[in-house]
Order: C-alpha cells, then sequence, then structure tokens
C-alpha cells in the first residue's frame, strides 16, 4: 500500500498553464531495480486543457453575418454614391454616412440590430441578442473579432466551450440591455458587450481563484489597467459605452458562477492513487468561492429580470440619473455628444431635391431621377453630419 510520502501532485499554478498531475508509484523505471520514486502523469480533467472551437465558430458566425448584411444593404441600389463601387452590392456607404466602411443604418435595423423602439413597442426582444452578431463596419469587425480571438479562444481552452459559451451570450444580453436603458435614439450594433464581459469573466476568475496564481498582484492590476483603458476609450462619440459597462459586469458576475475552479487539497485527494488514505477531508470548494458564487448567481438573475421590466414599460434610466449619460460619452471642445437621429426636411422641383437638416438647418439641393426613401435618408445623413 502506497504510503503518503509515495504519492506526490505536480501543479503548475501559472495562467495558461494550469495543469495538475496526481503522480503514482506504480510505474516501473527503466533501471533493473524499480525505485520507490517512480513515477506517471495522468492530466485531471478539472485542469486539462480543451480544444477551442466554439470561439473561432462565433468569429466565423459574425463574418458570415457582416456579408450578409452588406448584400441587403446593396449600395448601389440603394445610396446615390458608394465607396469601393467595383465591389458591387458588397460596396460601402459613404465616409459621411458610415467611416467605418459598413452598411446603412437601414440594413443593420433590418438585420436586427437593437431599436428600443421596436423592442419596447413591437415586442421584438430578440433583438437583444441578434445585435451582437452585427457589426457597423469593416473597422469595427476586425477589431471586436481580433479581441474575441485574444481573449476568447485562452479561455475556451481553460474551462471549455459550455461554459464560456452562456458567459458570451448572457454578457452580451447584459450589455445589449443597459444599452437599452440608456440609448434610446439610436440603434446599436456589435459584439464588444459581449467581449467586455469575458473581461470580466477574467477578472472575477482570478479573484475566486486567487490562490493558483504565482504572480497575483501583478497579473490583477494588470487586467484592471487593461479593462480601465477600454472603457476609457468608451467616453467617445459614437462609442456605445453602456453596452461595454453593462457586459463587464454581467461577465464579472458570471464568472463566478461558471469560472470557479476546485481547490488543491480535494484534487489530491480525489486523483489519489487507489489506497491513499488522508488525514483531512478538504471541501471542494472554499467558502468564499461558494459565498461569491451564491451571492453573484443571485445578483445576475434579479438585475436581468429587473432590467427587463424596466425595458418593456418604456423605462428611460436617463430621467433617473442625470449624470449617468457622461459614462458613454464626455463632451469636450473637439467633439459633442448629440446623438439625436438626422431628419430632413425634402423639396421636390422636377429632378430637383432640396434636403434641409432639422438638426443643423444646413440645406443642399441634389438632382435625382425617382430616388428611394432609402437613397434620401442616406443623403440625409450625409448633410447632417
Amino acid at each position: 500500500m502506497a504510503t503518503p510520502q509515495d504519492i506526490q501532485i505536480q501543479v503548475h499554478s501559472r495562467r495558461g498553464s494550469n495543469m495538475i498531475h496526481p503522480v503514482s508509484v506504480d510505474s516501473p523505471q527503466p533501471a533493473a531495480t524499480p525505485s520507490p520514486n517512480a513515477v506517471i502523469y495522468r492530466e485531471v480533467k478539472h485542469f486539462k486543457k480543451c480544444f477551442p472551437w466554439l470561439i473561432p465558430s462565433f468569429v466565423i458566425a459574425n463574418i458570415v453575418m457582416f456579408f450578409i448584411t452588406m448584400y441587403v444593404n446593396n449600395c448601389p441600389k440603394n445610396s446615390i454614391s458608394c465607396v469601393a463601387r467595383f465591389l458591387g452590392r458588397f460596396s460601402f456607404q459613404p465616409f459621411r454616412e458610415n467611416p467605418l466602411l459598413g452598411p446603412s443604418s437601414s440594413a443593420l435595423e433590418k438585420m436586427g440590430a437593437l431599436d428600443v423602439g421596436k423592442v419596447v413597442h413591437k415586442h421584438e426582444g430578440w433583438r437583444l441578442i441578434t445585435c451582437i452578431w452585427l457589426h457597423g463596419g469593416v473597422f469595427h469587425l476586425l477589431a471586436n473579432m481580433l479581441s474575441l480571438l485574444v481573449i476568447g479562444i485562452r479561455l475556451e481552452q481553460e474551462f471549455g466551450f459550455v461554459r464560456i459559451g452562456f458567459l458570451y451570450l448572457i454578457s452580451g444580453l447584459g450589455g445589449s440591455l443597459l444599452s437599452a436603458l440608456f440609448i434610446q435614439t439610436n440603434i446599436s450594433v456589435g459584439a464588444s458587450g459581449a467581449l467586455f464581459g469575458l473581461l470580466g469573466g477574467m477578472l472575477s476568475e482570478l479573484i475566486t481563484n486567487w490562490s493558483i496564481y504565482a504572480n497575483k498582484v501583478a497579473a490583477f492590476l494588470t487586467l484592471v489597467i487593461i479593462i480601465a483603458i477600454n472603457l476609457a476609450v468608451g467616453i467617445l462619440p459614437h462609442v456605445d459605452n453602456f453596452a461595454h459597462i453593462g457586459g463587464f459586469l454581467s461577465g464579472f458576475l458570471l464568472g463566478f458562477v461558471f469560472l470557479i475552479r476546485p481547490q488543491f487539497r480535494w484534487v489530491n485527494q480525489r486523483y489519489a492513487p487507489p489506497g491513499y488514505s488522508s488525514t483531512s477531508n478538504s471541501p471542494k470548494f472554499k467558502a468564499y468561492q461558494c459565498i461569491l458564487w451564491l451571492v453573484s448567481l443571485i445578483l445576475m438573475i434579479v438585475g436581468i429580470t429587473v432590467g427587463m421590466v424596466m425595458l418593456f414599460r418604456g423605462v428611460d434610466l436617463n430621467d433617473r440619473c442625470s449624470w449617468c449619460h457622461y459614462l458613454s460619452c464626455v463632451p469636450t471642445s473637439r467633439w459633442s455628444c448629440n446623438t439625436q437621429p438626422v431628419s430632413c426636411q425634402a423639396e421636390q422641383n422636377g429632378s430637383q431635391y432640396t434636403l434641409t437638416c432639422s438638426n443643423s438647418s444646413k440645406s443642399r439641393t441634389y438632382s435625382l431621377l425617382n430616388p428611394t426613401a432609402t437613397q434620401i435618408q442616406g443623403l440625409c445623413v450625409q448633410l447632417c453630419r
């Protein structure tokens, strides 16, 4: 029978190599006389690496949705001018209308962008989820997908596709929900809320699994600085920082629920060789892990429920928080935070159309032959911006 001195647990506690290997004395050595310290290695399922396939699938899905959106957009048919017209119906809207090299707002709305009016008054709650699969342009898509690959693949390798998949989707929902409660005059698209959820999950995973990290303080400070910089970028105009904040808070709470690891002593006992007896019976999780798990689960359920009720009742949280709009945009002498939807008054004289921007009173005359409503709206957006 093996004695406690015959058994070791080899632990690599640095991030990216969280493997635990129980060591058995039953494997013979190449030498003629077996050594009492002979070992074999067996990977413990709680710490083994998983093959990442879900995050790459999410990336492919987002790219496919962008191509479908551009096909539906069909700039040559619905706009007077296009960028990269040689791409045919995949060409981009004019820079003044969409500087991200992407489709029009009307095309995004058709594809499922977050439109609070339609969510509340037409009961299209599915837009809270579909909006996280859409992007405003090539630059928007590339930035989000590169971040998703860098952050998501490592998390999926460590925790598996089920937990990371739920973390991603629910965080995206949380980001869309907070955005809808504060930004009710414009549409919103993008996977940023879900991405910030992964960052929030990384932070809570570091806290709840604190004991497995070698350089705890350095890892914590590095992650906090990265999160703070990304949230600070959100105060620029035309960036939906409420989706970032909502996604981060959702991911932070869900990280305590989905990304919890068992403590090493419990793993030692569970995977010890037959006949090994331990003097103590360690619980699977520490007390603080269980408390964080329960509190976070309750807060997440209550938060989503209350948020949904407020949204479908048409509540605008700006009426209850006069300063909260600064969390998404801080006005300066270089830019304005006015994001009111543009509208124009149109006057027709034969083939001449005079558009006057309602927001700035700017006007311009265009020579158009049987223009569609989408074309006129596109010209209005270019004029007012």
